[in-house]
């Protein structure tokens, strides 16, 4: 394992050789999983264009805290230019998208990563989108993946949270020795069962993430204020963006990926950002890789 610090913060990494290509791929994951989720992709792909996945500050293998010893200096950096400040972003917190945007920002500068199109899973799809905004000579261009909203409906998301909470509640260390609780996790949000390798993964990010992390992720993407700047963020990003939704996926329904895709130069009145994929549920790149991958790999190249 890779490791490099971000803002003073050891984070996880993995970088695959340099190709032709002169842009390379930036996964980022979703909430409360971790970059080896993309591993089935970036096999497809890594042949003809570089990859670089890495874990989120507090989930994965990354830490949620800088380490004591890292130098001032680090800390100095500045690199957020005046167009994110269009936004008036609050930074009380350091869980935010835009927050988590600065920190994969500042990965690409240390890793001198100059033209990027940025793929991001759900919460990382969000998370993309704040970069391209944050980092408009960088990112040549976005991919979400199991992502979109920008509608903000009370009831649904105060369950949303409230549900989000209790489920943090209740995960113990030794509740990824039980046995057969990967059977569990095979099945949830996806359309087909997952190989238990996977289902295991997921049970090992679930009791590993970060509390603080875990927790204040899920809160500061779900307000309002933060659902609603969605629609107004894609609409100024210059460069294209493209979603890919599972037609099965419960948490991230294709109408609410439809919906924010909407609000692109790129939707056209008939969602031309949007590919659907058939038989898949919130976890695209597990369950159908081939197809992301190809889906991928067709825009980049254009």
């Amino acid at each position: 394992m890779a490791t490099i610090e971000i803002l003073g913060v050891p984070h996880a990494y993995e970088l695959t050789a340099p190709t032709s290509c002169p842009h390379a791929l930036v996964f980022i994951h979703g909430w409360l999983n971790s970059r080896g989720y993309w591993q089935p992709v970036i096999s497809r792909l890594s042949v003809d264009l570089q990859c670089l996945s890495y874990d989120l500050r507090g989930f994965g293998e990354s830490k949620s805290q800088p380490e004591a010893d890292f130098s001032q200096a680090q800390t100095d950096v500045s690199l957020t230019p005046n167009s994110i400040n269009e936004f008036n972003l609050p930074f009380d917190s350091i869980y935010t998208p835009a927050v988590y945007a600065q920190d994969l920002a500042a990965l690409l500068e240390q890793m001198n990563i100059t033209s990027a199109w940025l793929i991001g899973h759900s919460l990382g799809g969000t998370i993309a989108l704040w970069a391209a905004a944050q980092m408009p000579e960088c990112v040549k261009g976005v991919i979400c993946i199991n992502a979109g909203g920008g509608i903000y409906l009370k009831e649904a998301f105060e369950q949303f949270r409230s549900a989000g909470q209790r489920f943090l509640q209740v995960r113990p260390r030794w509740l990824s020795q039980l046995p057969l609780i990967d059977l569990l996790f095979t099945r949830a949000s996806v359309a087909r069962p997952l190989d238990r390798h996977w289902a295991r993964q997921r049970v090992i990010d679930f009791v590993m993430a970060d509390p603080e992390a875990a927790l204040g992720a899920l809160l500061d993407s779900t307000t309002e204020e933060e659902v609603n700047r969605l629609p107004q963020l894609v609409s100024q990003l210059p460069q294209p963006v493209y979603f890919l939704a599972g037609t099965d996926d419960k948490v991230m329904e294709p109408k609410y990926v439809r919906h924010l895709a909407s609000f692109h130069r790129l939707f056209q009145y008939t969602g031309d950002n949007v590919i659907e994929i058939p038989d898949c549920g919130h976890l695209a790149m597990l369950e159908q890789p081939d197809a992301v991958a190809s889906h991928i790999r067709s825009i980049v190249y254009g």
